[in-house]
Parts: C-alpha cells; structure tokens; sequence
C-alpha cells in the first residue's frame, strides 16, 4: 500500500506539520507524490533484537535503551523516518557492523513518553534497505542506506502462488485463536504478491534467521517458495498438536464417563445394601491399622501422606497398586514393641538336649548365651555363627534355640546371593518394586524379637549389582539395626531384638567385619558311635514316619547301623546316613505295597541284606589309608566337609633335578612343598642319606591322592617332609600313624586349626597315633574323652622329633 504526503512547491518542508499550514502556501500549486520518494538517504538505525520487521506492517515499538531513544527523537524531530534492522547475536552496546545489511525503513505515526524513561512508538515499516556505507558506527547508529524495489514477475504461476498462499493462510487461520479478525481481513485485502509473503512471514512462527533470509529475499517468486515451505511446516505442526487434542480430550471424555459410572455404581450398591468398594474397604483397613501403631515423628508424616495419595487415586491405574503394595507392607510390619522374653533356662536344657545328641561344648555355649540374656534383662538381639561341615545340625540347632527360647524362627539363605536388594529391598521406582528378606521375614512372622537363621553366609558373592554381604553388616551391627533402612520402606525400622543365627561351612569366605560382629560356635563332625546313636534317636523315627511305615515293623542292631555308617556314610555328617536309611525303607514300602512283604513281618536286615538293598558298601576297610610303601605318609586335614587324611605320595625318576607337585594343591599347600623339599634336601646331605649329584639326577614327584578335591594350608608341612624323607632313606613310616603340624624353614613345627576334626577323621580311618604341634596342646582339652580314647598323642616342637617319631631307631 502506498503512502502519500502533500508537500510545497519547493518541495523543502511536509504540510502536516503546524507551521506548514498557513494560507499562503495553502494557495500555492500542490504537488501529490509517493511517499517513498521523501525517505531520506541517511537514516537513524534502531537494532532489533528477536525477529525483523517486514515493509507494509503497522505495529507499536517499545524503545528503552538510553542512546536508541534519543536516535528516536532526534528523527522524529527531523525527518520523521527510523531505520529498523536485525542483531545478529545479542550483544549490550550493539554497533553498525553488528546487525544485518539489510532492513526496514519506518515512519514515527506518534511517540509517547513513558513514565519509566522509555518511549512508545507508533510506526509504519515502508520499504526494505541495504546499507551502503557507516556514517556513524556507534549509538546514534547513522547509515546511507540503498533502497530495494522488490523484483516482479506477473506470470501465472505467480499469481497461482499467490491463490494458494491466500488459501493456505485462511485455514491457518480458522479455528485458531492467535490469528485475530483484523488479520484475516488483511489475508483477503492485500493483494500484492510481495506484501501477502511478508505480511504472512510475519505471523508465522520462523525462526527469526529465517525471517531475515525471507527480508534479504528480493525476488518476489522466491519470497513466495520460502514462506510456502514454512507454512506447510505449520500445518505439519497444527496437525500433529490438533491429533494430540483429540486423543487428550478422548481420554478425559472416557476417564469422566468411567468416573461418573463408578460412583453411581456405589450410590447402587450402598442403596441395595451390597458390598462396599473395595477401594473404601482398603482405606478403612489401613486408617485402623495407622490408628493402632500410634504411629510418630518421620514414619507419622510418610505413613500418613502416603495413604492421603492412596485416596485419591483411581483402583484401575497403575500408581494405585503400588501405593497399595506399599502401605500393606508397611501397616503389617510389628511395629510395637515386643512381647517380655518368658524362657527357663532348665526347659531350655531339656529342649537342646531331646533334640540333638552329643555337641556338648555347642550346647553349654548356647545355654551361656542364654543365661546372660535373661540376667541382663536385654532384648536386644545377637549374632551367633554356627561353622561345620554339611549334615552336623546346624540348622537343626538354630530350629531348637528358637524352640528354647519360645520364638518364631525363620530362616533363608543367602548362598550364591549376588544382589544386594535381595538384602535392603527395591527401591520404589518400579511396579515390581519389593522389600528384602529381613522386611519379608518380619512380616511372616509377625513379631518384632523372632528367631533369624541366616544360611550359607560364607557363599555369597558379588557383582555389579551390589555386594550383599557389606549390606548384611548394617542388618546384623547392633549399632546400626537400631534403625535400618530397606530400600523399599525407606524409614528406620529396629531389627536389634532380632536374634540372628548365621551358618557356613567354613570361615574361608566369610568377610572380616562380618566376621568380628558374630560369637562363632564350632561343629564338629560325628564318629561311628555317635552316628549309631543319633540315627537310633532321631533319623530312624523321622525315616520311618516319612516314609510310612511303623516302629514296630524294623529293627536294625547296633552292628548294622555301624555297617551303614562305616560302609555308606563315613563323611562328617549324618546326611548321607538319612538318605541311606530313607533308601531302605523306601524298598521296604515297595515289599509291602506289593505284597512282597506281609505288614507282621519285621525287617531285621543282616550285612548282607543290607548290601542286597544298598549295593556293595562304598567305603571298604581296605580304602583306610595306611603308608605301606616307602615315600609315602599319612596328614590330617581340615576341610569344609570336615575333616579328612591325607596320603601324600612322593616317587623318584631320572631327570635334571626338579621337583614336581600334583593334587589339587593351593598356593599355601604349594609353598609347604617347597619349604618340605628344601629342609628335606639340607638334612639328607647333612645325614649322609643323598647326595648332592643325587638330587641333581632326579626328579622328585610329590602327590596327593584325589586330586579332584581342593585342599590348601600349612599343616601339611611335616606330612610332605616325612614322605619325602621315607622315599630317600627307603624306610616306611610307623603304621597308623599320622601327622598334622606347620614346618618353618629352620624346622620349627608350628601349630594348627581344626584339631578335633582332624582326630574325628583319624579316629574313623583306624589311626592310632598323631602327631601334633606342642602349641597345641590347649585344643586336646576340648575333644571329648570318647573321641580322644585309644589315640596316642605325640606333641613336638622341632621337625627331628617328628623323625624320631615316624621312624623309631632309625635316624
């Protein structure tokens, strides 16, 4: 749209100004001209940050930088007309290079002042320029300015362009409130291809380099593609954001529908007196349950506000199950305080001893335990560790303490155990999410002080899940379960009346801190006595009553038992004897159910009905092993199946002196070896019994049989040197004899662990004698007289007795 201003004859001064209206000049020839043909050459540059502003736009411009506004009045004052360009990035004290060559000339409509300082102004963009050379760099920014006539093409593609730009903007602009009524009567009133690009470039959501490449676009047909292409991306936008409305309001359409129903079905169901929601029955369950704990302090408040959310959600969404799940477990947690322990120490007594045989030293500590427990008057729980070797009772003794002590007990085990969340529980981000074992065995149990029994603790593991044995140090520290933190429940629950009774095989893979937190109790293996004893007391009832058949209906002597035990089940334990006891009843209820066997029959297997129904025995007396030949001699080991004898076997051949080890050894067993061959090789030279070049000859191969089983430690030390020094003298050692004891480098016997085991173990292979380290000595006082009868003990202090030992008049 062109603008026209009347001007005077001499064409030096506008006539809408006062001092152009006086009569005179009212009489003169006038002269109509465009307007644009009275913009200056110099012109005063407004930066504009944001996005430019396109020729043909009338529009208010609010101006507050100090220098831009007295730009402004210096223009208003003068010519009348403002040049208008955009910042290339923003910038506080913006010069002439910092914005771009091209722009808009605009003439000040009207100016008002604002209270602030700053002004207003009214202003109508005119023509596009490029800037032709700097008059003045710095605010008041003054340039020469070229103007652009835009470059026209009349054919008919341009006006089909023109059509479907129209077009384009008219449903752009239905339904959509941003577009006002005064825009749409433009879309339809300006006609002018270039002035209908920029008029819609200027409504468009572009970005604003984009605005600037349409403003710097000449060519009208060009201008006219760009803002085609930005328009189409705009309905692109308006489509997907009208898909996203429809699908919102569906949604809440339905929600409301469902709302509405839901509760005019409980208006139904109160009205015929039927059941009420199940909603409403959980929100009266869990406002009791919250009432009865008394609940205070930070599980108060997150109790609390979780069942305020709980209330509000609807039964079919997701958050609702685990809000649900969480309060459930949290109001069936024993928060009150525990009941008094009500125990007698006699009936304890009674309880340990009806249910186990022998373990005495293991009983008189728990009776201990428990006696200063009921003197303190302390609930506060403890950590017991019961260490043997499988099938000694170590989860039958945790069963009986709680029995004893009139407790729940409950027990899992934490063997192979690779995440720490199956200790601290899930954290609540997930729909899964649970509590760990501690959480979910207090709510079985349903009481504060239960009986825990931790199994297999020395089989956990780790991974990048965790390590769960550091978790389990905060459950088991009494300084720390005061108020231990599950992951799940997130509040400080009390686990210290909780007695916990772990178990392992062996202390190897126990972690030191857990390790120093817990009063270890050892096990034990059984001998032959004791196995006879234990299964005509508690395995044959048990066997019997498992497999259905009548005490009446077997009888098995004393000598049969100790051929199963001898034969069949000569490990530590008695969990191979049950499982061949179960064998034989279970062929006897097989007899029966057939008619193989009438009912009044009783079964009083001999030897060799036993080895019909069980197989030929699986230890035989001539697997005990003796050393018979030269370089061969008998140890004593600890394992965590219990005790065991070693053979170690030692042979020589040709070769360049070496010393080679097989047998399943450790690097601790290894290094025994080697201390063994080097003490052997120092006394045999010493002794005259090899020479140098004889060592230099050979190749020594020490050996232990079954190598399939681990074995490591020290205490084979004096064992490898005897062997060794039988195969150089040719001398065997004295028969049923056997050794345990550390060797030093200088000869020293040094002391080990696991003495007991290791004479159980001796003892059940028909040793006679031992050889110990004096140091220890203090141990022989805690084996049982009817372990220890008919065992010599042989206490030393240097590798020499031990020779004198092995091979009496010899050395």
């Amino acid at each position: 749209m062109t603008i026209f201003r009347a001007m005077d004859s001499d064409t030096s001064k506008t006539l809408d100004t006062p001092n152009a209206a006086d009569t005179s000049t009212q009489q003169d020839a006038k002269a109509v001209i465009p307007i644009e043909e009275l913009l200056p050459k110099k012109i005063n540059l407004i930066p504009l940050n944001g996005r430019p502003i396109y020729p043909g736009i009338f529009t208010p411009l609010l101006i507050n930088d100090a220098d831009d506004i007295r730009s402004v009045e210096e223009a208003y004052g003068s010519t009348g007309f403002i040049g208008l360009s955009l910042l290339k990035n923003e910038t506080e004290d913006p010069g002439a290079s910092d914005v771009y060559q091209i722009g808009a000339a605009a003439r000040i409509i009207k100016k008002i002042n604002l209270p602030d300082g700053g002004i207003n102004i009214l202003i109508s963009t005119l023509k596009r320029f490029k800037i032709r050379k700097v008059v003045n760099e710095k605010k008041p920014i003054v340039v020469a300015v070229q103007y652009l006539e835009d470059e026209e093409e009349n054919t008919v593609e341009v006006k089909a362009m023109l059509r479907g730009l129209i077009g384009e903007m008219k449903e752009l602009s239905e339904n959509n409130p941003l577009f006002t009524e005064e825009m749409r009567l433009n879309i339809v009133n300006i006609d002018h291809p270039g002035k209908i690009a920029d008029f819609t470039a200027s409504i468009l959501n572009i970005p604003k380099e984009d605005q600037q490449k349409i403003l710097e676009t000449i060519n009208v047909r060009e201008r006219m593609e760009k803002v085609f292409v930005h328009i189409k991306k705009e309905k692109e936008l308006l489509d997907v954001q009208r898909k996203i409305q429809a699908d919102l309001n569906t949604r809440i359409e339905k929600n409301q529908r469902e709302y509405f129903l839901h509760e005019e079905l409980k208006s139904i169901k109160k009205e015929l007196g039927l059941s009420s929601d199940p909603k409403d029955a959980d929100e009266e369950k869990f406002r009791k349950l919250i009432d009865s704990f008394h609940f205070e302090g930070e599980v108060k408040e997150t109790i609390e506000a979780e069942f305020e959310k709980f209330k509000f959600l609807e039964p079919n969404s997701p958050e609702y199950i685990v809000g649900r799940n969480y309060l459930e477990t949290a109001l069936t947690l024993p928060w009150n305080p525990p009941e008094p322990e009500a125990y007698n120490i006699e009936e304890a007594k009674k309880v340990l001893d009806a249910d186990h045989y022998g373990l005495e030293d293991v009983k008189k500590r728990i009776i201990e335990y428990l006696a200063v427990r009921k003197l303190k008057n302390d609930t506060k729980g403890s950590i017991v560790l019961l260490v043997g070797p499988p099938g000694v009772g170590k989860t039958s003794v945790g069963k009986s303490i709680a029995r004893a002590m009139n407790k729940p007990f409950f027990r899992f085990s934490v063997g192979g155990m690779r995440d720490e969340a199956e200790i601290k529980g899930h954290r609540r981000t997930y729909i899964g999410a649970m509590p760990g074992k501690i959480l979910q065995g207090l709510k079985i149990v349903k009481t504060k002080a239960p009986v825990f029994m931790i199994d297999e603790i020395d089989k956990m593991g780790q991974s990048y899940q965790g390590d769960p044995s550091s978790a389990l140090l905060e459950v088991l520290d009494p300084e720390q379960n005061v108020s231990f933190r599950d992951h799940y429940l997130d509040l400080p629950f009390d686990l210290s009346h909780i007695v916990f009774i772990l178990t392992a095989n062996t202390l190897d893979g126990i972690p030191r801190p857990l390790l120093d937190r817990a009063e270890v109790i050892q096990l034990a293996g059984y001998i032959d006595s004791e196995k006879v004893e234990i299964a005509k007391n508690y395995l044959l009832p048990k066997s019997l009553e498992k497999n259905g058949l009548k005490k009446a209906q077997v009888k098995y002597s004393k000598q049969i038992l100790l051929h199963i035990a001898n034969g069949y089940a000569r490990e530590a334990g008695v969990r191979n004897f049950e499982k061949n006891l179960d064998k034989l009843h279970r062929k006897i209820a097989v007899e029966l159910v057939t008619g193989e066997r009438d009912e009044k029959d009783v079964f009083a297997p001999d030897t060799a009905e036993i080895e019909k129904m069980l197989g030929k025995p699986i230890f035989r007396d001539d697997d005990i092993k003796y050393a018979k030949v030269p370089g061969t001699a008998i140890g004593l080991a600890w394992t965590s199946m219990g005790g065991d004898t070693l053979l170690i076997e030692a042979l020589p051949n040709k070769g360049k002196g070496q010393f080679r080890l097989t047998g399943q050894m450790g690097n601790v067993m290894k290094e025994s070896a080697s201390i063994a061959w080097t003490w052997v090789r120092h006394f045999a030279d010493a002794h005259g019994i090899a020479s140098v070049k004889w060592f230099e000859s050979h190749v020594i191969h020490l050996h232990i049989p079954e190598g399939a089983t681990p074995k490591d430690g020290p205490s084979a030390g004096i064992t490898m040197t005897v062997a060794l020094l039988s195969l150089l003298s040719g001398k065997v050692i004295k028969p049923k004899l056997a050794m345990t004891g550390e060797l030093s480098l200088t000869g020293q016997v040094l002391p080990i662990g696991g003495l007991k085991e290791k004479t159980i173990a001796a003892r059940r292979n028909g040793i006679k004698e031992i050889i110990i380290p004096a140091a220890n000595i203090r141990d022989l006082e805690k084996i049982p007289e009817h372990i220890k009868k008919g065992i010599q003990f042989h206490p030393v202090t240097r590798m020499e007795e031990v020779i004198q030992k092995a091979f009496p008049h010899t050395f």
